[in-house]
């Protein structure tokens, strides 16, 4: 087949080690051989086939979806596999369902914020999904300001229990993954009251079902929010809404590692900062950003493959015509994003570390690295996301006409992975969580205290404040202090400038509110420093395999240089390069594009992704593409007749009645 011979020829031109490269991109060989091994696991088995995802009615995808999770769950059992193994193995699931909100979010919560009589409760009987766990925290009327929640936990000091209420409409909770259908219990956050006094948001861990039956329990109203958007998609999860009406619960099923209530209902704080009650979402958006890359890589895989299986225009004399991905302006769109697809895999390893890092501080009553690591946490899920969901749709378009046919596989991929810029906090607010770290560093600038962290840079303010690029010609923005000074420049220029401007205020928070643009643009540039940063210290590192590191830094600076050509406004006006340095790095970008396109499948390729996976026609590993989307079209409904349903009704009456009428 030519798809065929065009992706082998591809693979033969590449210039570097691609099983090493695998290595890289897993993390480490065991990393590697573990992912691969799971991959292939879910790839053979016949329970976890998606090829009909998109016809199935909402109850058929909803029931499959629990078929799949029950599957599941009895195979990790059976071969007894890691935790490690087994994150991996429902991740190759492919399938958006309760068993992701019960491992990410409900036993993360207990774990972070219950006490540990209350871990020894309920952690076994979560770890062996004796009960299934939801979080449910979001609620119809407030998503991103969790201080504005409604419901209400209102202690009884008579009967030791909390009463959970929701007051109004609008305190419904609205959107928790397997609330709706499937969880028997989940951490809830309400307001805390007692003696009529409000000590904020608590989290309390409640019942919802029957055990026996599966009925909500009475007080409670629960149910499933109904169809999203896409075919499949998010559909196979059931989003759900829940309210109780005056619903009681033990005193002691309250989160009570950060505060707790007395039997006498006297609230006594903990020594522990309040911050910490939002570590289950620092974990939850460090895998976030691990999870955007991987998105980001399987779109690109898919296009990347299909550009250089698809030809069109350039032959003469009846020749054979140009793959698309010899256009420049194909390589241009595409080779970015396989860039970034590269460059959030490191920076969600170095996350990974952070997170680490940070829980075991925590473990020993050192707070003092929390901040950042909510700050980054918070401000690199916004930026991957947002940039990921518009590659997808990038990727679709770089597909031509046939992205958009299901089976490309990039609809489904869209439709599943763009509700990321939303849940587990908008990005825009997210961002501005950034600036307002970012603010309090600069203002701390003149205390003599130093920044550390990803704010380092920083230090180096009175440098960073008045240098000029030292940039000549085109090969130094391949020099990584150049790029790093360049960036650091301007992220430190952008937060420096939304300050002063602050000061113009008389009242700050007025102030943030007129420049919250400008103070989310300045989020963004420290997140992009942060992401190009990671990528040079990786390439710093013990690399090995024939031409890997080349690869590795003509996709580092292909992300680090395409990031100034579209954020060009923002390196000029701060006055961090000039036109002519800005000419410069497009000149050597286009010499990068030229670098990668020979090695362009291979590096798709060392993402070790099974066509099970990827799910697409067009990104089929061996280039079939024309003959399966034959067989994609003849698999659908409509042709199992030749003439249509309808036909007699509707069709048939327009033809007959424009032949009777018509001078023949």
């Amino acid at each position: 087949m030519e798809g065929d011979d065009n992706l082998a020829h591809e693979r033969n031109k590449a210039e570097f080690d691609v099983n090493e490269m695998k290595i890289v991109w897993a993390g480490s060989r065991q990393a590697f051989e573990v992912s691969n091994r799971m991959s292939r696991l879910v790839a053979s088995d016949p329970v976890f086939d998606k090829s009909n995802r998109a016809v199935m009615t909402r109850k058929e995808l909803f029931k499959n979806t629990l078929r799949k999770s029950a599957h599941a769950w009895k195979l990790i059992n059976e071969l007894r596999l890691s935790d490690e193994e087994s994150v991996i193995f429902k991740y190759f699931m492919d399938q958006p369902g309760f068993l992701d909100l019960h491992w990410r979010m409900f036993v993360p919560a207990i774990k972070g914020q219950g006490t540990e009589e209350q871990k020894q409760k309920w952690l076994p009987l979560a770890n062996k999904m004796q009960i299934i766990g939801c979080y449910a925290q979001t609620e119809l009327g407030h998503g991103s300001n969790v201080q504005g929640l409604e419901t209400t936990a209102t202690f009884d000091p008579q009967t030791d229990q909390f009463i959970l209420h929701s007051p109004t409409q609008t305190s419904s909770k609205w959107w928790p993954g397997g609330l709706g259908k499937v969880s028997t219990h989940a951490v809830v956050y309400a307001r805390l009251i007692t003696n009529g006094k409000d000590h904020g948001v608590h989290g309390f861990i409640v019942q919802l079902r029957d055990l026996d039956d599966h009925s909500p329990l009475p007080g409670i109203t629960i149910g499933d929010i109904g169809v999203k958007f896409g075919n499949g998609a998010y559909n196979s999860m059931d989003n759900g809404f829940l309210m109780f009406d005056k619903f009681r619960i033990p005193r002691d099923q309250m989160l009570m590692r950060l505060s707790k209530v007395t039997r006498e209902g006297k609230y006594v704080p903990s020594d522990v900062p309040r911050q910490l009650m939002y570590g289950t979402m620092v974990s939850v958006r460090q895998t976030i950003v691990s999870n955007a890359s991987i998105a980001m890589a399987r779109a690109v895989c898919i296009a990347t493959r299909y550009s250089a299986v698809r030809r069109q225009f350039g032959s003469q004399n009846g020749g054979i015509e140009t793959q698309v991905i010899d256009y420049k302006t194909q390589q241009n769109r595409l080779f970015p994003l396989l860039a970034s697809a590269y460059a959030f895999r490191f920076v969600g390893e170095w996350l990974k570390w952070l997170y680490t890092d940070v829980t075991q501080r925590l473990e020993a009553s050192d707070f003092a690295t929390l901040p950042e690591a909510h700050a980054c946490t918070a401000g690199l899920k916004s930026m991957t996301t947002s940039a990921t969901s518009d590659g997808i749709e990038e990727c679709r378009k770089l597909c031509g006409g046939h992205g958009y046919l299901w089976c490309s596989g990039l609809p489904e991929l869209f439709a599943v992975y763009v509700p990321a810029c939303t849940y587990e906090g908008d990005n825009v607010v997210l961002q501005l969580q950034v600036a307002r770290f970012l603010m309090k560093t600069v203002a701390q600038l003149s205390s003599g205290k130093a920044p550390a962290g990803t704010t380092a840079y920083m230090g180096r303010a009175k440098h960073l404040l008045h240098c000029h690029s030292s940039i000549r010609k085109a090969e130094d923005w391949l020099n990584p202090a150049m790029v790093l000074e360049a960036f650091e420049a301007r992220a430190l220029r952008m937060a420096v400038s939304c300050a002063n401007n602050l000061k113009k205020f008389e009242n700050q928070e007025q102030g943030f509110s007129e420049l919250l643009a400008d103070l989310v643009e300045a989020g963004i540039a420290h997140c992009q420093l942060i992401v190009v940063s990671k990528f040079i210290a990786k390439l710093e590192g013990d690399i090995k395999g024939k031409g890997v590191k080349n690869q590795l830094k003509n996709l580092c600076y292909i992300y680090a240089l395409h990031l100034i050509h579209k954020h060009l406004g923002d390196f000029l006006s701060t006055n961090t390069i000039t036109p002519e340095q800005a000419s410069l790095a497009n000149n050597q970008l286009r010499s990068l594009y030229s670098q990668l396109r020979p090695n362009a499948v291979a590096l798709v390729d060392a993402f070790d992704y099974t066509d099970h996976y990827l799910g697409s026609v067009l990104g089929r590993y061996d280039g079939n593409v024309y003959p399966k989307l034959f067989e994609e079209a003849l698999k659908d409904p409509l042709n199992d007749s030749v003439v249509p349903d309808g036909y007699h009704e509707y069709i048939r009456p327009f033809i007959k009645q424009h032949l009777r009428s018509a001078r023949l």
